[in-house]
């Protein structure tokens, strides 16, 4: 009689805990919610097996992927979050060559000045074409403004 009543006892217990169980939320439901919560953040998905959620994409920023994470954390029916997810990187910053400024200040400097080219490399301006002597010391002082490294001038001088 004593092991009937322990019998039962245990079976209503397990009865009772499978119940209990089923009743929990199903991870298609907290799953939803939790992409719910982060539907303002575009790229990032959520997955949930067993109450686990695991957080996958890319944020804007830290505080973005932290505001994620919490999100996802408050989801009813969440026990854990894995964040795999990552920070888009900043963009590169633009480096301008310093021989790119310098060209662009060379061929202002020589606009008056058609029969002349010059290439700058280095820092180093090479003058080539044809130069009237008369016009060359204004030539080499607008270009010495410039401050290039050297001015290498192998253009052909005219009386």
């Amino acid at each position: 009689m004593m092991l009937m009543k322990r019998t039962r006892a245990f079976t209503v217990a397990i009865a009772l805990g499978l119940v209990i169980a089923a009743c929990g939320r199903k991870d298609a439901d907290v799953r939803a919610d939790a992409e719910k919560a982060v539907a303002g953040m575009q790229g990032v998905t959520v997955d949930v097996v067993n109450g686990v959620a695991t957080i996958s994409g890319q944020f804007a920023d830290d505080a973005a992927k932290t505001a994620g994470e919490a999100a996802v954390k408050s989801v009813k029916g969440v026990k854990s979050v894995v964040d795999n997810a990552t920070v888009t990187p900043p963009p590169a910053p633009v480096v301008i060559s310093p021989d790119d400024s310098l060209k662009t200040s060379v061929t202002a400097a020589l606009k008056d000045f058609p029969t002349l080219t010059a290439d700058v490399k280095d820092g180093v301006v090479t003058l080539t074409g044809e130069v009237q002597r008369s016009a060359l010391p204004k030539v080499m002082q607008a270009l010495s403004a410039l401050h290039p490294k050297k001015i290498e001038n192998k253009a052909t001088v005219k009386k």
